[in-house]
């Protein structure tokens, strides 16, 4: 059952592709940050995985098909996002200014 860890088939996964929009970004994320800022992390991650969305899952044609790419993405981008947060500082409190 578990002997491929990941493929073509677990990537058309909402796991699949945000187990890998998160390794993809956590292992350059330093570089976006430090040329354009901790602010562009969020918009990059989703970039990763509009075009993993569009590449690995086929749904719809035309317009209706980009759009639910584009509600995907940013469903995949919110939980590879909040999933880094929990693991990385599960105690981390914000400061407010």
């Amino acid at each position: 059952m578990f002997d491929k860890l990941m493929n073509a088939d677990s990537l058309t996964t909402f796991v699949g592709l945000t187990t890998a929009v998160t390794v993809i970004v956590q292992f350059t994320k330093s570089i976006i940050k430090r040329k354009f800022g901790d602010s562009m992390v969020r918009i990059y991650a989703f970039a990763i995985a509009l075009v993993l969305t569009l590449v690995f899952v086929k749904e719809g044609r035309g317009v209706e098909g980009i759009v639910i790419s584009i509600i995907n993405a940013l469903m995949i981008t919110a939980a590879s996002m909040g999933g880094y947060e929990v693991l990385s500082d599960p105690m981390a409190q914000k400061i407010r200014r």
